[in-house]
């Protein structure tokens, strides 16, 4: 439908404005660098959109970090795992109502306990790729992926990677669609909340009755030890920047407001008073 792809594109379309500054007790120089300014896409991720922010900072910083230093980035002393979508982060940590996001970049002292190493883009690649093919086992057991050539998954990484729509959905839209009259087996969803781990579980998008699941009754499933909807009196429930409906079928929010991953990324954070 028309209206469908009008609602893919704006999630596609999703730019979060940040703004890097350079740790300071990191800097080796006596000028002290400029902050640097970009507008970066929701769906991507972090070693994909720092390349002109590693150019930026990497003259300042010691010799050592300059040949072995590895670009890692904080929020107010909170590392940032690359390996999550940057919208995901945002939603996490970040203030649509205080922008640009504020991020301290590093080339020192990489916490090991904390985040995972990024050697190159292969990585990133290798991560999108792993988490593409993880989805498409929950929704039609792994057969759309496999039935791919690898020219397929080349235009579908090509296509995320260089931020074309029309690439990666050409080949997107195969591991999103339901194939003949059968539904997805099960949603691909992860559940992020701060200093926690991130939840998933099988989840069915029908009930015994044929009837939609809802956003709520996949909440109650994989947190039962909140108060749903009484718990969005303190806590706020973000996907891709938006709080959807608890009564929205989580079946649609799947094929709609899915990251390019395939997963549905759902964020949910202490609502602050000044919200209320």
């Amino acid at each position: 439908m028309a209206e469908d792809r009008e609602i893919l594109r704006e999630v596609w379309d999703g730019r979060i404005p940040i703004c890097f500054v350079l740790a300071r007790e990191e800097i080796d120089t006596l000028e002290e660098p400029e902050p640097y300014f970009l507008l970066v896409p929701r769906q991507s991720y972090f070693p994909l959109v720092t390349d002109k922010v590693h150019r930026q900072f990497v003259k300042y910083v010691k010799q050592e970090s300059q040949a072995q230093g590895e670009l890692w980035l904080d929020f107010e002393g909170q590392p940032l795992r690359w390996h999550h979508p940057i919208g995901v982060l945002f939603d996490l940590y970040g203030d649509p109502k205080n922008l640009p996001w504020h991020l301290t970049v590093h080339y020192e002292n990489f916490p090991e306990d904390e985040l995972l190493h990024c050697p190159s883009k292969e990585a990133v690649e290798a991560h999108f790729m792993a988490t593409v093919k993880e989805a498409d086992a929950l929704k039609h057991r792994s057969q759309v992926i496999n039935g791919m050539q690898k020219k397929d998954h080349k235009q579908l990484w090509t296509g995320f990677q260089n931020d074309k729509f029309d690439q990666f959905w050409s080949v997107n839209r195969k591991l999103m669609e339901n194939e003949g009259e059968e539904i997805f087996k099960h949603i691909p969803f992860r559940i992020h909340q701060p200093d926690s781990v991130v939840i998933q579980k099988l989840f069915k998008p029908l009930d015994d009755s044929g009837e939609p699941h809802t956003l709520e009754q996949l909440l109650k499933c994989t947190l039962p030890e909140y108060d749903w909807p009484d718990e969005l009196k303190y806590k706020r429930v973000i996907i891709q920047g938006i709080e959807p409906r608890l009564d929205t079928p989580a079946l649609w929010l799947s094929e709609h407001l899915s990251y390019p991953d395939n997963f549905l990324h759902i964020c949910i954070t202490t609502r602050l008073e000044s919200e209320d």
